[in-house]
């Protein structure tokens, strides 16, 4: 007799989940490979480490762990609506961003709903979608990784409630020009959510780049989702947030659970936020890596995707899990980019510039190995 024949069927939508795949942690590379120093680049994590002001306001905060978190989160939410001048019930706190996408799908799509992901893409933006037996619409990117908005228009029928886009985009760091973007939006009809995910756009420099806020401020149905976990390097604490128009931030409330943000990450979060010097430097770091990587994968003849965030997608061909495996024994963690169908590629974080370093001297080994 069977397993599933003596305990309860799950809901069908759960047999069509796939867990999140992460990138290895530092420890378990260490353990299965006899590593004291591991490198890792895989996650698109702060090299700096987290925000002084957020562990300042972190270690205020120990003695009152006995209480139970702002579950409204006022205080972070007010100072989130005055950093980027919206009303407070334009804002939401989430544990994640993918606690938001998670909310989001609950509260609107319902099945045989449509929801539309770009692909490749964050494999949580289907997963919302499929949780709620919403039916997934893959829209392709171009061959050189960039959107093809006009074929996402054209994919656009009476059922898609949701589309989701992200710019800079992970995991090709390629990004939606203002123009392209702004001609998108006003062709959308009244009843589609379009989300943009903006984790990585502190980083984006590019002078025609936009968050999609101005829409926000229109009072368009657009949900603009951000991150603590990159720029201000709080991945830990996990604490993300979105933007949008009062109907939709409250529709998501009424699904969201009780103190689903914890105490410490409020209060790191709030800190954060006001450490521009943090984020000044975040930002220095990761351009001179930038370049720096750009470099050596130029000197070596591997092709690789402009990026507007804190990664890069380096074409191996061939190789490339080989390159991952080999890369894994000498302590380098990068993401091997068979996750998202790009079997010949590697996601590679930037690091600090001894880690940029020892990757790429990494790198130079294994290649020399492979031939």
């Amino acid at each position: 007799m069977s397993l599933g024949s003596i305990f309860p069927s799950t809901r069908k939508q759960v047999e069509q989940l796939e867990p999140y795949s992460p990138g290895k942690p530092i420890w378990e590379v260490q353990r299965e490979w006899g590593l004291e120093r591991v490198v890792k680049l895989a996650s698109n994590e702060n090299p700096l480490g987290p925000s002084p002001k957020a562990v300042e306001a972190i270690m205020q905060q120990l003695a009152e762990l006995h209480r139970y978190p702002d579950s409204s989160g006022g205080e972070l939410k007010r100072a989130i609506a005055l950093h980027y001048q919206l009303q407070e019930q334009q804002v939401m706190i989430g544990n994640g961003a993918d606690e938001l996408i998670t909310l989001l799908s609950e509260a609107y799509l319902e099945d045989g709903d449509e929801v539309l992901v770009p692909s490749p893409s964050f494999t949580e933006y289907a997963f919302g979608g499929k949780l709620m037996g919403a039916k997934i619409v893959e829209v392709p990117l171009d061959p050189r990784f960039n959107y093809n908005l006009d074929r996402m228009a054209s994919a656009v029928t009476d059922r898609t409630k949701i589309i989701y886009l992200c710019s800079p985009h992970n995991p090709t760091g390629s990004y939606i020009p203002r123009s392209t973007l702004d001609s998108f939006i006003q062709k959308l009809p009244s009843h589609v959510i379009l989300v943009l995910d903006g984790a990585y756009s502190h980083y984006a420099t590019a002078g025609d780049y936009s968050n999609g806020l101005d829409w926000v401020r229109r009072n368009k149905s657009v949900v603009v989702l951000q991150t603590f976990s990159k720029i201000y390097g709080l991945a830990g604490l996990r604490i993300g947030f979105a933007l949008s128009v009062e109907p939709i931030i409250a529709a998501m409330h009424r699904v969201k659970e009780p103190f689903n943000v914890n105490t410490l990450a409020q209060k790191a979060a709030v800190a954060a936020l006001t450490d521009e010097e943090h984020v000044q430097r975040s930002l220095a770091v990761n351009e001179e890596g930038r370049r720096y990587l750009y470099a050596a994968f130029e000197a070596k003849g591997l092709p690789y995707t402009p990026s507007m965030s804190n990664f890069i997608l380096v074409e191996l061909g061939e190789i490339a899990y080989r390159v991952y495996q080999h890369l894994l024994k000498q302590g380098i963690i990068v993401r091997y980019g068979g996750t998202w169908g790009l079997t010949g590629h590697l996601r590679v974080s930037v690091g600090s510039e001894l880690e940029n370093r020892l990757f790429v001297e990494a790198l130079d080994k294994v290649l020399s190995q492979l031939g």
